[in-house]
């Protein structure tokens, strides 16, 4: 689920993506690139002629984990859960050739349809399955990932098993002991969910940091913030700086500031967990 910037941009709907409630819309800004809508919501945003284009900014802070797990250019191993238009594996594949990754989304047409209409290059070594998330996970083996990134919406929440301290710790199963987890976090107002989160997190993964731009952060409006979490500790100062300097400025919070805005705030689990909250009518 992305934001994007407020100027107006004109676009050309193309042929049916798929099913109905599904879009592939032509960015009149950028020849070759394509956004991916459904029901209303902006999932994707890929530039085929340049994989490294990150257009929606919280794509971009998950990328500065994806830069920051291994060193400049050296392959990794990453889990996609949620794969929409693809756009941040094809960001490794092309920052990071020699990359494996695997993706899983619970919805075939979509799949079909950005395979068909949004070809990624064949030489990665991307493979992309259908499937529920929780499950795929669970089937994946321990210490097998150098980055996971969890991205999965319906529509424009996050489903309620995929919230919760089980979830986690198979998420921090699968990653190696310097992998990162990286996930996206819809909320706004409070930012009650983005709290909880953040404490469930926290269950599994030590380490952990959470980034939004400063009005998400202040809950003037609804938004995307980036979790990041690891078994050890986290690349603070880069992913700082790399969050300030954005186009869309960021705040990272970590340490104290971080434990203060959890405060309060106790782990999800299953029998509790609900799904993300709705985005406002539109927002987008």
């Amino acid at each position: 689920m992305g934001r994007r910037r407020t100027r107006e941009r004109e676009r050309e709907q193309e042929e049916p993506a798929g099913e109905p409630g599904m879009e592939l819309l032509a960015d009149a800004d950028r020849p070759d690139s394509w956004f991916l809508v459904v029901e209303g919501t902006p999932q994707s945003h890929v530039d085929l002629s340049d994989p490294s284009y990150l257009d929606f900014s919280y794509m971009r802070r998950i990328a500065h984990a994806a830069d920051l797990v291994a060193p400049p250019g050296e392959p990794v191993e990453v889990l996609h859960l949620g794969a929409g238009a693809l756009t941040l594996a094809r960001y490794v594949a092309h920052t990071r050739p020699g990359s494996r990754q695997r993706a899983v989304d619970v919805d075939a047409p979509l799949v079909d349809m950005v395979r068909r209409r949004l070809p990624w290059d064949r030489r990665a070594q991307l493979r992309v399955g259908i499937g529920d998330a929780r499950e795929w996970i669970a089937a994946r083996r321990t210490d097998s990932a150098d980055l996971v990134i969890s991205d999965v919406f319906a529509g424009a929440r996050t489903p309620a098993r995929l919230t919760s301290a089980e979830f986690y710790a198979e998420l921090a199963r699968v990653l190696r002991p310097t992998g990162i987890l990286v996930v996206n976090i819809g909320d706004g107002g409070g930012l009650i969910h983005a709290r909880g989160q953040v404490a469930t997190a926290r269950t599994a993964l030590p380490h952990t940091a959470l980034s939004a731009e400063p009005g998400v952060l202040r809950g003037r409006r609804f938004g995307n913030l980036v979790l990041t979490a690891s078994h050890r500790p986290l690349p603070l100062d880069e992913l700082d700086r790399r969050a300030h300097r954005d186009p869309e400025m960021a705040r990272l919070l970590e340490g104290e500031d971080l434990d203060r805005f959890v405060s309060g705030r106790v782990p999800v689990h299953d029998a509790g967990a609900v799904d993300s909250p709705a985005p406002p009518d539109g927002v987008f």
